[in-house]
């Protein structure tokens, strides 16, 4: 696989001198200025709501564990957690990735919006961090907590945990670069854990979305600017930690690649379980909260 993943990367790298030569567009002579402005950052992050550690931290006090989902290898399950509960998802026999769904339990079409929250954020995210939901609703659905891989930050390759710039592997995408039928991806094991729940086939695969990459390491290749993946610095006993701002219906698939250092969308890589766990919060210090915060103010109308 990576004598094969080198050999396309190479002809890729051929593709593009090639079709540069044959466009044969001059450099402008200010190119070097052009280049050179000042990078802006697009959002103004300091109006977000802070993240308040003394709060999250209290109500991670005592907390008392209420349930907990197995989700094993190459396969994906549901799970809920009422707002102003705790949930963390823990590697247990070995180093899995794992890509989630949130949705709001109590109107589906109120789920994680991964690129807005990829803006708001960065490419990958940690505690202090919230998972934004979907327009028209535009409001934190949770906030990470802990984060046992925190220590990680980005290697020289450039990679990340955690990463909200991949979406999810996937049949369709599989068939096209394989021209093989592969139902193990996260989005069909995403679309069945659905179907699980009760929701009708044909709902469910339009409800799945693009994903929070748990403990997958990734980045952009400084070549060819390519999404690239690595074997994940998780290990069992780690975990990520999320504090429900809004009542949370989730779905964890334990991806087919494993920790993603070789492959995926196939059976080749080992896998291990994960391990989801919901937390009733410290029952003093949640009396604090008065619930998360409501769908955006915008009046809805685009100026119609």
């Amino acid at each position: 696989a990576l004598i094969l993943r080198t050999h396309l990367r190479t002809m890729l790298q051929r593709m593009r001198a090639c079709v540069r030569r044959m466009s044969a567009v001059a450099t402008p002579p200010d190119a070097k200025a052009r280049r050179s402005a000042r990078p802006v950052v697009c959002y103004d992050v300091d109006a977000l709501p802070k993240f308040d550690g003394e709060f999250y931290g209290s109500v991670r006090e005592n907390m008392e564990k209420v349930d907990e989902v197995v989700v094993e290898p190459r396969d994906g399950r549901t799970f809920e957690v009422p707002a102003g509960h705790l949930f963390r998802i823990v590697s247990v026999e070995g180093p899995q990735v794992g890509d989630l769904n949130l949705w709001n339990a109590s109107n589906l079409k109120e789920k994680f919006y991964s690129s807005k929250t990829r803006q708001l954020h960065a490419t990958h995210l940690t505690r202090g961090d919230r998972l934004w939901s979907c327009f028209p609703y535009m409001r934190p659905m949770a906030t990470i907590t802990h984060d046992t891989l925190e220590w990680y930050g980005f290697d020289e390759d450039g990679g990340g945990v955690h990463d909200v710039i991949g979406s999810r592997c996937d049949p369709y995408t599989n068939a096209v670069l394989r021209g093989e039928n592969y139902n193990q991806c996260c989005h069909s094991n995403l679309t069945r854990s659905l179907v699980a729940k009760g929701v009708p086939t044909e709902e469910a695969e339009i409800l799945v979305h693009d994903v929070l990459n748990v403990f997958m390491c990734t980045g952009f290749t400084k070549d060819t600017h390519q999404y690239f993946m690595k074997a994940s610095p998780v290990r069992p006993g780690d975990f990520i930690e999320f504090f429900a701002e809004v009542p949370l219906l989730g779905a964890l698939s334990a991806c087919p690649g494993g920790d993603c250092s070789a492959s995926h969308s196939d059976n080749s890589t080992p896998c291990y379980p994960l391990l989801v766990q919901i937390y009733e919060p410290n029952p003093k210090a949640i009396q604090q909260w008065s619930g998360g915060l409501g769908p955006s103010s915008y009046s809805g109308n685009h100026g119609l």
